[in-house]
């Protein structure tokens, strides 16, 4: 079951790359994970690349009200866990330099010596917001699930608090 997830995530990798004219940003967290429940905390650090390849667009078609774009990503935390990630986001621009960015995605989860979150398989949602700095790169705070949505024999989910760093390029 293993190599068919890394099998899973290295052909979406390599996908999303050739897909890609152009990256849009190189996310870089770190963030509190199990911020909430405090049973089993961990530092976790998250790399993420937003793409700038519109996959999808939500709206009439004249003038889309949004587009959905795809990101993958890792994060890894203190604990040893390893979370492989692929997904989509959407991006609002709710001022002159703030955005919302909420997001979606399925992955391989590897538990190391943390939390066992109940499956090899997890899902995130995370809500974003981000301020844009005069060098175009973003800060960010985010709060984000992870859950296996019932498919294992347990389903404790673990929340993450994260700070980050957006370069664009």
């Amino acid at each position: 079951m293993k190599k068919i997830l890394f099998n899973i995530l290295l052909t979406a990798f390599l996908f999303f790359n050739i897909v890609a004219e152009a990256s849009n940003l190189n996310v870089f967290s770190i963030g509190y994970f199990d911020f909430n429940k405090q049973k089993n905390e961990a530092v976790d650090i998250r790399f993420e690349k937003r793409l700038d390849k519109e996959i999808f667009d939500l709206g009439p078609e004249e003038e889309p009200l949004y587009y959905i774009k795809p990101f993958y990503g890792i994060e890894i935390t203190t604990d040893s866990a390893v979370y492989g990630i692929g997904g989509i986001f959407i991006e609002e621009k709710i001022s002159k330099n703030f955005f919302l960015t909420p997001s979606f995605g399925i992955g391989a989860f590897s538990k190391g010596n943390g939390k066992d979150l109940g499956h090899e398989i997890e899902f995130r949602s995370t809500l974003e917001i981000s301020y844009k700095l005069k060098n175009k790169n973003r800060i960010g705070l985010s709060i984000g699930h992870i859950s296996n949505a019932g498919i294992g024999d347990t389903n404790p989910g673990a929340e993450i608090l994260s700070l980050s760093y957006q370069v664009s390029y």
